[in-house]
């Protein structure tokens, strides 16, 4: 039988194969975006913890994970069922709407991969990478996989229950990193020299390149969303497009009324918010909601990477204020903006729908975001307790990267960054015992 036959549409699948590739190089783009933020002494680690996370949530994806998110409702849509387990009956002639659902399963995992990997930008330059190793699988499975069947699996409560909308992931991915973020920062405590020592990026245009591959990933993980290749497609592809681009106006704006400068940092972290508010929004709004839910992220989110020092929790590299910030302001703007060209019947309450669906995305917010938190810290503390999940002193004052991995970024990479002026970078790695 041919795949014609079967239901398969070969440009919806043509297309959701491209946006797979781009979403999976997402996680590279982040490794870039993370580690040109960090100081030289822990750009390695920072790179390794998200390279890392492609292996680690994929296997845990194909074992159990897909099937827990995307199987048949068993428990009030709260988890899926382990009838798919290792992939399990799903061949090539398995069909997920127009595409093939060993495809779809494919799609979904570089969603996964890229959530985990997000967290790590909170406890940046601080973490045991042996304890990140055990962290990653364990959070999938106990947080990720059962927020993604809530918002997309069959029978999920957010969605069949409650009726709370999220096109392409601010509940699964941004809300559920950004609060575990806070989380995991707040069991292993600020960096040394927090809030006195200068920890600015060391490498711009490191950052620049992330932020421009996540900015052309993020059109296969909006876009392809659809799961074909549609007008809804073209539309959320737009959308993502324009909420990029006031986002990254917004925050320069901020940057040059508070402080008189614009920076490049600036127009990558707004770029960024702006993307991350129009995630679950894309497939709701307007053009015009997109501008204004892009813009709305990139002010707002200017303002919030700085709560950190207020509010005395150390985000490293900004996953609360930026991915948490952003994707509460992009969920909740639906029951704001949402059109019912885009959402079928659905709308906002400028367009005459009332607060009811603010309300209801209100609810999936905190209910996601309270479940995210306090599961990861509970995660935490046990990894911590068990294994430990601080690097040690030393360690962290001499850099991951040479006491963890044995190599440094850069020639001189480890020289005034913690390492005696002279010192020899080989006889260091020789004598510090690896945490991994």
């Amino acid at each position: 039988m041919s795949f014609a036959a079967q239901g398969i549409d070969t440009g919806d699948t043509a297309w959701l194969l491209a946006a797979t590739a781009l979403v999976l190089l997402m996680t590279p783009g982040l490794a870039l975006f993370y580690g040109g933020m960090v100081r030289t002494k822990s750009v390695l680690n920072m790179l390794m913890m998200s390279f890392v996370s492609i292996a680690l949530v994929t296997v845990v994806w194909l074992a159990a994970g897909y099937s827990l998110a995307f199987g048949d409702d068993t428990f009030g849509g709260v988890i899926g069922n382990l009838k798919h387990a290792g992939m399990s009956g799903l061949g090539p002639d398995s069909v997920h709407g127009t595409v093939p659902t060993l495809l779809f399963a494919t799609f979904q995992l570089t969603f996964a991969i890229i959530t985990a990997a997000l967290i790590s930008g909170a406890i940046a330059d601080r973490a045991k990478f042996g304890a990140w190793l055990v962290f990653v699988p364990v959070w999938a499975l106990l947080v990720y996989v059962p927020v993604a069947h809530w918002v997309w699996g069959p029978g999920g409560w957010v969605l069949d229950k409650l009726g709370a909308l999220d096109f392409a992931g601010g509940l699964p991915v941004e809300i559920t990193s950004g609060a575990s973020g806070l989380a995991l920062a707040l069991v292993l405590g600020p960096r040394l020299g927090f809030k006195k020592d200068a920890m600015r990026p060391h490498n711009l245009p490191m950052v620049v390149l992330g932020a421009g591959l996540l900015w052309f990933g993020w059109f296969g993980f909006n876009a392809g969303s659809a799961l074909g290749a549609n007008g809804l497609a073209a539309a959320a592809f737009l959308n993502t497009l324009a909420a990029g681009c006031t986002g990254l106006l917004g925050w320069l704006f901020v940057e040059q009324k508070r402080d008189g400068h614009p920076t490049t940092l600036g127009a990558a972290s707004g770029a960024v918010a702006g993307l991350v508010a129009i995630t679950p929004s894309c497939g709701s709004v307007s053009l015009l909601g997109a501008l204004v839910v892009g813009l709305a992220a990139g002010v707002v989110c200017s303002y919030a990477v700085g709560w950190k020092f207020r509010l005395n929790y150390d985000d490293s590299l900004d996953v609360v204020g930026v991915h948490l910030v952003g994707g509460v302001i992009g969920t909740l703007l639906i029951g704001v903006f949402a059109v019912k060209e885009m959402t079928g019947g659905t709308e906002g309450l400028l367009y005459g729908g009332g607060l009811a669906q603010l309300g209801k995305q209100l609810v999936a917010v905190v209910a996601v975001g309270a479940y995210a938190f306090l599961v990861t810290y509970g995660i935490g503390k046990l990894i911590d307790k068990v294994l430990g999940f601080r690097a040690d002193e030393e360690h962290e004052h001499t850099g991951l990267d040479l006491t963890v991995h044995a190599e440094t970024a850069y020639d001189h990479g480890v020289l005034g960054h913690g390492a005696p002026v002279g010192a020899s970078p080989v006889p260091s790695a020789q004598k510090v015992k690896s945490q991994a």
